[in-house]
Formats: C-alpha cells, structure tokens, sequence
C-alpha cells in the first residue's frame, strides 16, 4: 500500500498544499516553509489511528493545541482539514482509499474540539460520512474518530493499520549516548532517539544479529577503521552497542556508543530504520545530518539497494535541502515536492515540464531545484552586523 496523494487545508504554515508521493519522494524547501510541518501531518493521523493512547484529543494535546496547529492564514475559515489517498500501484486511476479528516473548534461554551467531517472511500465508493445522524443526536460522538475505535473502523482496518504503522525517527546522538542520565519522561513513540537502544533491545535476537550485520559491513565502507559491530548489556542489563576499530594493537577493546562519532550514531539509525521494512511509510528529516558529503551523496542508492530484497518495500517520505544528497542521478525528478513560501503561505507543487526536460537532459535536481529554495537575499547576509 502507498500513500499516493496528500491534501492540506489550514494545516501549520499551510493554507492549501496539494502533493502527489511516490515510492520514495524528497521534500524540497527554504528554511521554515514547513518540510517538518509536512511530514508531522502525517505523524498526525498516526497519532490519531495507534492502538494504544491515541486519538484526536491526545493528537492535538501533543501539539499544544488547535491554535498551534491550525494555519496563521486562516483567518475566516477555522477548520483543519487532512485529505490522503493510499493506493496499491501508483498508476491506477482510482485510489484503493481515501480519508478525509476536517476538525475544528465547537465555537461555545466548553470550546470542545469537534470532527467537523470524516470520510472514508474505498475503491471510489463512500462508506463513511459523518457527521450521521447518530453523531447529530450526540455531538460528544464528535470528540473522536471512526479511525481511532476498533469497534468502528472494523470496514477500514486496513487504512488504520496503515497509518498507525507510520515511522519517525530524527535520531539526537547526545539523547542515545546519555538516555540514562538524563531520565525524563519521553516524547511519545521517541521521535529522538533516546530510547533507541531498548528498540533494540526488543528486537528479535535472530532479526537484529542480521541487520547487524549489514549494517556493519556498511560502516567498514563508510567510517575509518571501522572493524566490527555488535550488540551487549552491562552488569546492570542496559542494552548498548559496541564497535572495534582497527587498532595498533590486534586486541585492543570494544568501544560503546557513548564514543560513537554523531555521524556514526545517525547513519547507524537510518539504516536501521531503513532495514525494519514494513507496509507501511518511512518518514526521514533531513537524513544528512552530521554525515559526510560522500556518504551524503549515497542515501538515496542506500535507501533504493537496502528495500530491492524485500518481500514489502517501504515508502519513504524525505525532507532535505542537501546539495550533496539531491546531486545524485538516480533520484526521479517524478518523486520531488518543492516547497514555496509566500504571504499566504506555503504551498507545494511537482516540477514543472521544463525542469523535468532539464533533469533529463543530464542535470540533477540540486542544479534544477536547490537555486529556487535559497533566499533571494542571503548573499547579503555575510554582510550583517
């Protein structure tokens, strides 16, 4: 299943966005047109449809509120609205589904957060509309959506299962190094990392010794005197990941991840989000960080080579505006959303036919695109004082 089609209203920095994905599709954009806002859309409806502490309330609760989600620009039309599509082949001209989530405040009183429309098609036929006439007699119904109960979304399990499944991970390598000292409360689903280790940990010995391994291979091609990887528990049973570098002296001991390099922990983080698989989507921001220009220039053969053996392969969403990442030609000029700022917001559009001619022609996407994310007076700013 793929998530083929995204449409959002009032949405963050978003007054209207409209945006066809592929298999794998980069996010292009200046700083602050709303890469992040794009991709939380999603985690949103993730949040909403998970199995366990989700929903439209805890959704937003998580976001500080309708007034932080909702767009600055809308100033007469309150309601935020979140339309997908998910289809089994990019090419079909009907979507296998279609989800359609409007909320907004009730406008009284208790100023209660309300669906103001849910709707959900199934192979171009509508199976759910509400509000419906049970939702009319009792607004509280309002409070929740059909897609985060198990007892009303049996008819589009599918589609909730889809959803939930969506992953997120922003690796912080300092929150993984010191996830035990610094204690806290987690963000929920750990968005950064700190917990990433007991991920491991959970993860079934034979599956992780596997990725493990490829994951290692990967690291001898990309960091120096990187010899070995592996995965242990101290004496109090904290779970830690270990490496051996080439060394003067053949047995020189194992260091653990607190002395990884940054650059090591987020590569080390991708390809394992890369190797979970699954039927669902992938969501990376802005995956070059900390990386090297070379490896940089990698991510998007790594991201095509690592799902080419899978059974599932797994739709990534990417948000980046790395020169290095975008100069490479295997990217499809079909799979590029660039972002563009404005006073009413930012909106979203494909390329355009003679950028497409021009990446055909040989150039790539960060010659064609990059030039037209970059503000228009930042030669200036090394000039500022």
């Amino acid at each position: 299943m793929l998530l083929s089609h995204i449409r959002l209203k009032n949405w963050r920095n978003f007054q209207l966005l409209e945006a066809p994905l592929r298999h794998v599709t980069y996010v292009l954009g200046p700083n602050a047109s709303g890469k992040s806002n794009l991709l939380d859309a999603l985690r949103f409806l993730r949040d909403v449809s998970k199995r366990q502490g989700g929903g439209l309330q805890a959704a937003i609760a998580d976001r500080d509120g309708i007034s932080k989600v909702r767009c600055l620009h809308a100033r007469r039309d309150p309601e935020v609205e979140i339309d997908i599509e998910l289809s089994r082949d990019l090419d079909q001209t009907t979507p296998s589904w279609r989800y359609v989530l409007a909320f907004k405040p009730e406008g009284k009183g208790a100023q209660r957060l309300l669906v103001s429309r849910e709707q959900v098609w199934r192979d171009g036929d509508l199976i759910l509309d509400r509000p419906n006439s049970k939702d009319k007699k009792d607004t509280l119904l309002l409070t929740q959506t059909h897609l985060e109960q198990i007892q009303t979304n049996q008819a589009f399990r599918e589609l909730a299962e889809f959803l939930s499944d969506i992953s997120y991970l922003h690796l912080v390598p300092q929150l993984l190094r010191f996830g035990e000292k610094i204690g806290g409360n987690r963000l929920t689903d750990d968005p950064f990392g700190q917990g990433f280790l007991e991920r491991l940990a959970h993860t079934p010995e034979k599956t992780r010794n596997a990725r493990l391994k490829k994951i290692g291979t990967a690291l001898t091609l990309a960091v120096p005197q990187f010899a070995e990887l592996r995965f242990d528990k101290d004496d109090m049973g904290h779970p830690h990941l270990q490496a051996r570098y080439q060394h003067h002296r053949p047995n020189a001991g194992w260091q653990s991840e607190e002395h990884f390099s940054d650059g090591t922990l987020r590569l080390f983080g991708l390809l394992w989000m890369l190797l979970e698989g699954g039927n669902s989507m992938l969501l990376l921001e802005e995956p070059e960080i900390s990386l090297n220009d070379a490896i940089v220039a990698q991510i998007p053969l790594i991201i095509e080579r690592l799902q080419r053996g899978q059974k599932n392969k797994r739709q990534v969403l990417v948000t980046t505006h790395s020169e290095a990442l975008l100069s490479n030609h295997g990217i499809d000029e079909r799979g590029v959303v660039l972002l563009e700022s404005g006073k009413q917001g930012t909106t979203g559009r494909i390329v355009n036919n003679q950028e497409r001619q021009a990446v055909l022609a040989g150039l790539t996407v960060a010659e064609v695109l990059l030039p037209k994310t970059r503000p228009s007076a930042v030669s200036q700013l090394g000039l500022w004082q």
